[in-house]
């Protein structure tokens, strides 16, 4: 019998399910609920068992998993008659690594506290190779017990593990996570552009920037995408709209000026808007060649 704590993922999606799929790989027991039956059908052939609802999957776990979209659908999960804090025993620890805002984080743990549901926000950041290598970087707020109680499962899903301080803390840190992506997505656009535009050897040059001080994780991984112009959603650019209104309200709220973020988060909107919303956020390179007059 494994002495390790029996896991109920809620979502299972582009992230959650190589998430959850780690998990029993490293030995977790399992039990899973999504909306798609697809997903559902993935997790049992991993090894993990399918639940019809949330109720059924939270009832005898341990350790309750979220990986949702966004606080509503965080909210959705939690509370009501089928929801987590209904179902899930006294003493059980919430972790929700979905990208939310604080606030939804601070609050959820006010309500499970009375519950007597601990919670831990430990949103992530890597995409989904990330989530299938389990190397992402988990950033994580609560309690340092209840932090050093999941390490042993973040450990089975990223490398870089760090409780950032109280609950909101974990979701504060991504926003900031997602505010450095999206600038710096949007600055390798406009270099791709400017570099073809000026009939330079694309893959050559995106090898040598890649070496020096311009490198960083973000060119590394989407050089491929802007490449072969291969937008396959990893991090959808819809996701990336509803986090850039986190970091961009959050900033607000605290009195900090992002304004490099807020004229990329007009972007990104826009791309949206144009109806590129299901496509990997390295598709901001459509709306600088647009800008451009270049090729789409």
């Amino acid at each position: 019998m494994s002495t390790l704590p029996k896991v109920a993922w809620i979502g299972l999606g582009i992230m959650g399910s190589p998430m959850s799929e780690n998990l029993v790989k490293a030995g977790y027991d399992v039990t899973g609920h999504t909306l798609e039956r697809e997903k559902l059908d993935r997790l049992t052939a991993a090894g993990g068992t399918a639940a019809a609802s949330v109720a059924e999957a939270v009832r005898d776990a341990d350790v309750i998993v979220t990986m949702v979209p966004a606080s509503p659908q965080v909210e959705a999960v939690a509370y009501g008659p089928d929801g987590i804090l209904k179902n899930a025993r006294r003493g059980a620890l919430l972790i929700d690594m979905s990208s939310i805002t604080p606030q939804t984080s601070v609050g959820l743990a006010a309500a499970a506290k009375e519950k007597g549901i601990r919670v831990l926000d430990a949103p992530v950041s890597g995409g989904e190779a990330g989530a299938i290598e389990a190397v992402l970087s988990i950033m994580v707020g609560g309690d340092q017990a209840d932090f050093d109680e999941a390490k042993p499962l973040f450990e089975a899903l990223g490398k870089t593990i760090v409780r950032c301080g109280p609950h909101g803390s974990g979701q504060t840190v991504k926003a900031a996570n997602q505010l450095i992506v999206a600038v710096n997505i949007q600055a390798c656009a406009e270099a791709v552009v400017f570099l073809e535009k000026s009939g330079v050897d694309l893959a050559a040059a995106l090898d040598v920037l890649g070496g020096g001080l311009a490198g960083s994780t973000v060119l590394a991984r989407k050089k491929d995408n802007f490449l072969k112009r291969d937008f396959t959603p990893g991090f959808r650019i819809d996701l990336h709209h509803k986090d850039m209104g986190i970091v961009t309200d959050a900033a607000r709220t605290v009195g900090a000026a992002l304004p490099v973020g807020a004229v990329v988060a007009q972007l990104v909107a826009s791309l949206r808007a144009q109806g590129d919303g299901g496509l990997d956020h390295s598709a901001l390179l459509r709306a600088v060649e647009r800008l451009s007059g270049a090729r789409v």
